[in-house]
């Protein structure tokens, strides 16, 4: 489904979104887990070393523009200095409002 108004519905992913589109490391950070695991392309990467370089130091943008049902997969318009513009697929595990794992990947 299209999230309204492009915000995600689920707070922790919005919160996600929120704090790349705002380039705000630390309040990225406070919705991550400190033992969060990313999955790049189907590839486990160091998380720190990942969102440094994905998506503070290149600037990271991104667009949800479809959401699932419950709000933890989402399809994005993404943009950094790196890859440019990509269509790319989001999943996210939550619990206690922390993401503890995300994966992404091309759309």
């Amino acid at each position: 489904m299209t999230p309204r108004d492009g915000t995600p519905s689920h707070p922790a992913v919005r919160a996600f979104v929120d704090a790349v589109n705002a380039q705000d490391p630390q309040a990225l950070w406070n919705v991550l887990a400190e033992d969060a695991t990313v999955i790049d392309v189907g590839t486990e990467r160091d998380t720190g070393a990942w969102v440094e370089r994905e998506l503070f130091s290149s600037h990271a943008r991104m667009e949800v523009v479809e959401e699932s049902q419950d709000g933890l997969s989402v399809q994005a318009r993404f943009h950094n200095d790196i890859w440019g513009d990509i269509d790319t697929a989001w999943e996210f595990s939550v619990s206690d409002g922390i993401i503890r794992r995300f994966a992404t990947g091309p759309a």
